[in-house]
């Protein structure tokens, strides 16, 4: 095949300006036997087929000068959702550490509660108050950006937090430890567990209350503990046994009302008693250890259902021993609200219209 253009015989006259004219392409084919193709194209024509070839030309050039920055654009945008999902997964464990931060701040809370008992029981002058620190500015302008900046801020806070909380009860532990070393014997005799095991309810806890039989208001001087019959009740501390059955009715209504009773000395500051019992498994004058087995819970004197009377008096300045919250004592179980019970021991002042301890078979206390 052949290609080749018209051309303009020697003596053809020129065109002149303005004049038309087109452009005539002969298409030759290498076999002679076939005809020759024609193709005319008009002034206009070649104008319009010049304008697309540059177009397309300076397309590609175009195409060539963005190709680099198309492709990095691209890598970018794999990069950024690597990017997205790394953020992601950071942010999920951000949360997770968050949680874990909340979890030990609220494990500090425990402690701190369970040591300021521990403080009471020992008559040992309050720890110091925690401070609440705040987060620094800083900190909280370094997360203004990111869509993580509430979960930042957060934990920063808990992390200072339990910080802090843990720097006091360090503090109050070593304070604790001091006092244990020097004091083995009365820490002996304080008493510091729950007399039951297992299933308990507390029915009735310390301070004024209307009277189930009498109707009036009256000083509950103890927390009453629920539990089924024949539950064993045990020594909260150290001590001897001052009394133990039934208090002459003749000789005091209040205390006849506990029926089988418990009174266990502890040391020179405490009296426990354990009221309402079924059996009564110790005798006066015995040495008893905490944890020891002292009766069995019932439902004898002034009771309206199987349970314990569980009281706690402490010597004061004077001599009297003076009835207290005895849940302060018990360590080894958390009540509702321990904070306000905390809180209500430290200023409650002292009680005085209460009944006094009966004659006891020791040393007769008041």
């Amino acid at each position: 095949m052949k290609l080749g253009s018209a051309r303009r015989p020697l003596n053809a006259p020129v065109a002149a300006p303005g004049e038309s004219w087109s452009l005539e392409v002969q298409v030759h084919p290498s076999d002679i036997r076939k005809r020759v193709r024609y193709l005319f194209l008009s002034r206009v024509q070649v104008t319009a087929w010049s304008v697309l070839a540059l177009l397309y030309l300076l397309g590609l050039a175009l195409a060539a000068a963005v190709a680099p920055g198309v492709i990095g654009g691209l890598l970018n945008r794999q990069e950024y959702q690597v990017l997205i999902a790394e953020r992601s997964r950071q942010g999920q464990r951000l949360h997770g550490l968050a949680s874990r931060a909340g979890q030990l701040d609220s494990r500090a809370m425990e402690l701190e509660l369970r040591l300021g008992k521990i403080f009471l029981a020992y008559g040992l002058p309050p720890a110091p108050p925690w401070k609440r620190i705040v987060a620094p500015a800083a900190l909280a302008r370094g997360a203004d950006d990111s869509i993580y900046a509430g979960a930042i801020e957060q934990g920063d806070r808990l992390r200072l937090r339990v910080r802090d909380r843990l720097m006091t009860l360090d503090g109050s532990l070593r304070a604790v430890q001091a006092f244990e070393n020097a004091h083995p014997d009365q820490v002996r005799t304080t008493p510091s567990i729950c007399p039951l095991r297992g299933e308990l309810v507390l029915i009735s806890s310390f301070g004024r209350r209307r009277s189930p039989f009498t109707r009036q208001l009256e000083l509950h001087t103890g927390a009453d503990l629920a539990a089924p019959p024949e539950t064993p009740v045990y020594a909260t501390a150290d001590g001897v046994v001052a009394f133990a059955g039934q208090y002459p009715l003749g000789r005091s209504a209040v205390w006849w009302r506990f029926g089988n009773l418990v009174i266990v000395e502890n040391g020179e500051e405490f009296v426990t008693i354990f009221g309402h019992n079924s059996r009564i498994e110790v005798r006066p004058g015995q040495q008893v250890k905490r944890g020891d087995l002292l009766a069995t819970v019932g439902n004898t004197g002034w009771s309206s259902s199987p349970h314990l009377h569980y009281e706690v008096r402490r010597r004061g300045a004077d001599g009297v021993y003076r009835p207290v919250d005895p849940l302060i004592f018990i360590l080894d179980h958390r009540w509702p609200s321990e904070e306000r019970l905390l809180v209500r021991a430290r200023n409650a002042p002292p009680v005085d219209d209460f009944a006094p301890l009966p004659g006891l078979s020791l040393k007769g206390r008041k």
